[in-house]
């Protein structure tokens, strides 16, 4: 069992930084729910592994330090992950979320960041690993779909979930127009699954993660069902 509670930072919230590769969205997200003082994570940086990720602009005009890391000229994968791993250790990062971060980490990094090293996919994880999640689960028939925050494995899209979120999925629906609401529902469910790993509000056991009494905290629980 791992616990969630872990030394907090000297502001009392938890330092994190979010990691991407193009235009942030998710990221937007996050930085909107960290305005707020109360919320128990402060984003100190940005960091992308595309030097022109548009995502680079939108955090410096929010006040947040962007740092771009190249993924490409740094002599292989594990050498690109320790220069990132060296750019967060130097801003004493605790947490780290990967937000439209495009790049298949190794077990090297994952490890380093055991339980403290969040992702978001946009299906009903375990179901659609990978990419094309929408195209895939309209062709599986599915009448539910929706986005996954979980804590990173070794294994690519998994590892214990702390929320998810769902959308009824429509006669008429296309890949685009399901894939746009999966977003909103994102953009939801991202910040309450920081606020609530942040706020130390859960224990994980194996593959499952339960809320603690701290989390009475949370404004939200770590679900959103679809209406009607």
């Amino acid at each position: 069992m791992t616990s969630g509670a872990s030394t907090s930072s000297a502001s009392g919230r938890k330092r994190t930084a979010i990691l991407v590769s193009g235009r942030g969205s998710n990221m937007t997200a996050l930085l909107s729910a960290a305005v707020d003082p109360a919320f128990p994570a402060e984003i100190v940086a940005v960091i992308a592994n595309v030097p022109d990720a548009p995502a680079l602009d939108k955090a410096r005009a929010a006040g947040i330090e962007a740092v771009a890391v190249n993924h490409r000229g740094q002599g292989g994968r594990q050498a690109f992950e320790e220069k990132l791993d060296a750019e967060l250790r130097a801003r004493n990062v605790e947490l780290v979320c990967l937000a439209g971060f495009m790049r298949i980490l190794t077990p090297w990094f994952v490890e380093r960041w055991h339980d403290r090293l969040l992702n978001i996919h946009p299906a009903l994880l375990p179901a659609f690993k990978g990419l094309d999640t929408h195209a895939r689960a309209l062709a599986e028939g599915c009448r539910l779909h929706g986005a996954t925050v979980h804590f990173v494995r070794a294994e690519m899209d998994a590892g214990p979930i702390i929320a998810q979120g769902a959308v009824a999925v429509l006669d008429d629906d296309t890949p685009a127009t399901l894939g746009a609401r999966v977003l909103e529902v994102e953009h939801r469910i991202y910040p309450q699954a920081l606020a609530l790993v942040a706020a130390g509000a859960f224990e994980i056991h194996g593959m499952r993660v339960r809320l603690t009494t701290s989390g009475a905290d949370v404004a939200q629980p770590p679900l959103i069902a679809p209406k009607g």
